[in-house]
Formats: C-alpha cells, structure tokens, sequence
C-alpha cells in the first residue's frame, strides 16, 4: 500500500509539473469576461471582452496570442480617466485600438496596429478604458468617434 501511495504522489507531481510547463508557454488570459456594446450608426455591436484591470493582465495585454476571434476583445481599465500610451510589443494580432472616455464615448480610434511594432500609440486624450478587437472590425462595423460603448466602466452606461 505504502510503494501504491509514493507512485500516485509520484505521478501527481509530475502531472502538476507539466501542467505547470505546459501553461507557462500559454498566453495569460484575463480574469474575467463580461458582454460589452457599441451603439453606431448602423447598429448596436456586442463583444465577448476579457477585463484587464491589475497592472499585470494591462501590461500583457493580448501578447503572444496568436489568433483574436472576431466578436471578441479584451477592454482595459485605465480609471481614473487618463492619457493612455499602447505599443504593439509581442502581440501577433493586428488590432484596432478603440479609446473610450470617463462617459462611453469613443475618443479616437487607432486602426489596423501593426504587430510586433513598439510603437506608441497615444490615446489623444484622457480616456478611462481601451478596447482591443481584431484588425478591421470598427470599419466592417462602422464603428466611429463619437459612439457610445455600454459597460459598467463607463458611467454613460
């Protein structure tokens, strides 16, 4: 019973260890996923958005993925309302980038971001939040400054 015993916690240990290998190659996700809409003249859009609130899941963002399924994206928290800088570092994925004030209101877009770019990319002006969607999708959508995103973050909502 005893060798039965030390060859299960053996083999546990070694299924942890490579689990634990296996996701440290993985791109991180964010905590949470909540629906969030765009109101724009053609119509009312909804994404599946991961929520990046600590300084960590902002910092890594969408890196090291190598696909973003359209209806989906990642929002970042950036309360209080503040000039935002966004790079391309790491990330595969060309993006639009869709900076939203204190108010739901789209500030600005930055369109089709090139990968793997350090760039900087500026809010151009204070925002609370940035939403990332796949390359093209405020176009396809017709999505503008000026429309109005519904989510909790934003006090328009």
């Amino acid at each position: 019973m005893t060798s039965f015993r030390m060859d299960w916690s053996l083999r546990s240990l070694v299924a942890v260890a490579l689990m634990a290998f296996a996701m440290a190659g993985a791109p991180a996700q964010a905590a949470k996923m909540e629906t969030l809409e765009i109101a724009s003249k053609t119509g009312v859009h909804v994404f599946s958005v991961e929520i990046a609130t600590t300084e960590q899941e902002r910092e890594t963002g969408l890196m090291y993925r190598k696909e973003l399924p359209d209806g989906q994206g990642m929002l970042f928290d950036f309360r209080p309302e503040q000039q935002v800088s966004m790079w391309m570092k790491n990330t595969y994925v060309s993006l639009d980038m869709i900076f939203i004030r204190a108010d739901g209101r789209i500030l600005r877009i930055a369109e089709n971001t090139e990968p793997m770019s350090t760039r900087i990319i500026a809010s151009g002006g204070p925002v609370a939040g940035v939403l990332e969607v796949v390359a093209g999708t405020a176009k396809r959508l017709g999505i503008a400054a000026g429309d109005r995103v519904g989510h909790p973050l934003f006090k328009g909502r």
